[in-house]
């Protein structure tokens, strides 16, 4: 610890992202995946599509909140688009209901290849409290694949953008 607390002294850096403050600490993941979408994208933003196939809206207020002035996903190459038809993720919240399961499945068909699917929440990837529910096919892998999950009930805008960058160094490295 000595030997941290001495590195900052010394290069007014933080060695460790566990001493970053929150700011410092979304900084460091945006700019990392900032790196990781240009790198894979060729400098253009990352456009995502996010379908609700049945969630609570948690993760959408969380979404949401990736605009706000806090997290301010722009500035790291996010971009939301209305259309799959532009999308390079989809991401998708909620357990998928039954009225969902084909509108969902036209989102998938319609986003083009190479394509990347997370599942936003627990609902999303176990079909949560919902799973025996008449009303639910299941957890979104019961009717798309998905190459990711972040799990969180709802997970936090810091770890969408965790779980984003994590998707894209994955599609990166397959």
């Amino acid at each position: 610890m000595l030997a941290a607390f001495a590195k900052m002294i010394s290069t007014g850096s933080h060695p460790d992202p566990i001493l970053l403050s929150p700011e410092e600490e979304t900084e460091h993941v945006g700019e990392s995946l900032r790196a990781a979408i240009k790198e894979l994208y060729g400098g253009r933003a990352l456009h995502i599509r996010h379908v609700d196939a049945g969630s609570t809206n948690g993760e959408e207020y969380e979404l949401t909140a990736l605009g706000n002035a806090f997290y301010d996903a722009d500035r790291f190459g996010i971009s939301f688009v209305a259309s799959p038809r532009h999308a390079d993720i989809l991401t998708v919240s909620g357990p998928v209901t039954r009225n969902m399961a084909h509108a969902l499945k036209t989102a998938y068909d319609q986003t083009p290849a190479p394509k990347i699917v997370v599942a936003v929440g627990d609902g999303a990837a176990t079909g949560g409290i919902w799973k025996d529910s008449y009303a639910v096919v299941g957890p979104v892998d019961a009717v798309i694949p998905v190459d990711f999950v972040i799990p969180g009930d709802p997970p936090s805008p810091r770890d969408i953008l965790v779980g984003l960058r994590s998707a894209i160094l994955a599609a990166r490295h397959s």
